[in-house]
């Protein structure tokens, strides 16, 4: 190459290389500082696996949780969903209670075989699966039987899940009619778990009588402790259900140990058979307790229903009536015997 060639071969070069590098300085001003690389890598999906994505039950949680991640539970096998069974009447409970039409959608189902998550998915409720392998949920379960036992434990087990994962809960049995908002009952003054009574002894804060067919539960360290200690007496408590290896746990200091401050709620506000509210300006819920088989609560609950239809659509949910609680009626007014 000439002298004068090369000359010329740097001119265009150099034209060539200038604005290139006037751009880098001008990109190199206008690049955000400690932007992460991993932005872009994020952008054009070269790696995504930094993102943990959330399982099932935590999707389903947060979908359905108030924005103080609270929210209602209820179990759910076959023997409910049937045709004008007990989940038709406790969604039909919601719809006429006051106030509590707007709670389903802070209701989670947890179905415990696959006909009931499929009525729950078509009835377009919030549903989880909960799947235990080598164990038959579908059909109904009688108290104190083996198949009852089973299934009360695994409902523990998964609830102590629940607290893990930060979720307070209200946990409700499917026999237990809500007629009114419960949460405006619930106390604040610093309870961990607060829970229905067969029988109130007027003592909040001293009552071996509490149900686990209803209550709230604040998610906290102890209220956790509780939970697993809860299920680990699963294994050295035969002939028991989980509720009364939770009143042995308290009788032998549990909760004292555990620090946990737990309220029993009183019967004239959170009701059941066993015990049943007088009075209709209080009574909140109805729980079919100390009564057995499916008919006979069936029977029963909806007779309450019945008399609080009548009452609140006469007008008189705010005065003393002598159409509550309900006459007639196979467990209601016949608590010495089991049906």
């Amino acid at each position: 190459m000439s002298f004068s060639g090369a000359i010329a071969y740097r001119a265009t070069a150099s034209i060539v290389v200038a604005p290139l590098l006037v751009l880098v300085v001008i990109y190199a001003c206008l690049w955000p500082l400690g932007l992460p690389t991993t932005f872009f890598r994020l952008q054009h999906g070269a790696n995504t696996t930094e993102i943990t994505p959330k399982d099932e039950l935590e999707a389903a949680l947060e979908g359905v949780a108030m924005e103080n991640r609270t929210l209602i539970i209820a179990i759910l096998n076959k023997a409910y969903v049937e045709q004008n069974a007990m989940l038709d009447l406790f969604l039909q409970s919601l719809g006429e209670g006051e106030d509590t039409e707007f709670l389903v959608d802070h209701l989670l189902f947890v179905a415990v075989d696959q006909r009931a998550f499929n009525r729950c998915r078509t009835l377009e409720l919030h549903c989880y699966n909960l799947v235990t392998e080598g164990v038959d949920f579908s059909k109904e379960v009688f108290y104190m039987s083996d198949a009852f036992n089973n299934m009360m434990w695994r409902r523990t087990l998964f609830l102590g899940d629940v607290l893990r994962r930060g979720y307070s809960f209200i946990f409700t049995d499917m026999d237990v009619m809500w007629l009114r908002n419960p949460f405006s009952q619930l106390h604040r003054d610093g309870e961990d778990l607060q829970m229905s009574s067969d029988c109130y002894s007027c003592n909040p804060f001293d009552n071996s009588f509490f149900n686990t067919g209803f209550y709230f539960v604040t998610a906290n360290n102890k209220t956790i402790a509780l939970f697993d200690e809860w299920y680990a007496w699963r294994n050295n408590s035969k002939g028991m259900k989980d509720q009364d290896v939770l009143q042995k746990m308290k009788r032998e200091g549990a909760f004292t140990r555990l620090g946990l401050k737990v309220r029993a709620l009183e019967t004239s506000y959170f009701s059941g058979f066993c015990q049943m509210s007088q009075d209709l300006r209080k009574v909140i819920t109805v729980h079919a307790n100390c009564c057995a088989s499916m008919k006979a609560k069936l029977i029963d609950l909806r007779s309450v229903l019945q008399a609080w239809k009548v009452n609140n659509w006469n007008g008189t949910s705010n005065a003393t009536t002598t159409a509550w609680p309900p006459v007639k009626g196979i467990c209601l007014h016949n608590t010495t015997k089991k049906h």
